[in-house]
């Protein structure tokens, strides 16, 4: 869903514009269906660019997953970066034992959720309206 999406499109356009090296420096990695689309191999750094113009828990949320599933295919001590170009910081991202054991109830969740045999009702929150996910859960 997120290819044709006007507000992934956008955020990538950030990115790029405001890293225009990028794409020579880093790699786009593809695993187990995330896509991290900075990823510096030689530090082994998780660089996640935010075209918010606030930071939020759920982009934190995003990177420590990303940090797993490195881990989890065998790539240790990654951390991330957080970049958000509209407020010019940058935040750093651990992953902690913690993080790991949140990570997996999650997943475990997930799992449920796939075994039911019908969808989970519709829950009307206004970030909906901005996820790029928002036709899938909002089609009949």
């Amino acid at each position: 869903m997120e290819q044709t999406s006007d507000l992934v499109y956008e955020g990538k356009l950030i990115g790029e514009t405001s890293y225009p090296q990028r794409a020579s420096k880093y790699t786009e990695l593809v695993l187990e269906g995330a896509k991290i689309d900075f990823y510096d191999a030689k530090n082994k750094v998780v660089h996640e660019v935010k075209k918010s113009n606030k930071m939020e828990h759920a982009h934190i949320a995003q990177v420590k997953y990303y940090l797993f599933l490195l881990e989890r295919s065998g790539i240790r001590g990654v951390t991330g970066l957080l970049e958000y170009p509209k407020l010019r910081k940058l935040s750093k991202v651990v992953l902690q034992e913690p993080d790991r054991q949140q990570i997996t109830g999650w997943e475990q969740g997930i799992q449920k959720i796939l075994q039911k045999p019908e969808a989970p009702e519709r829950i009307q929150k206004s970030k909906c309206r901005k996820c790029s996910y928002f036709d899938f859960c909002w089609s009949q």
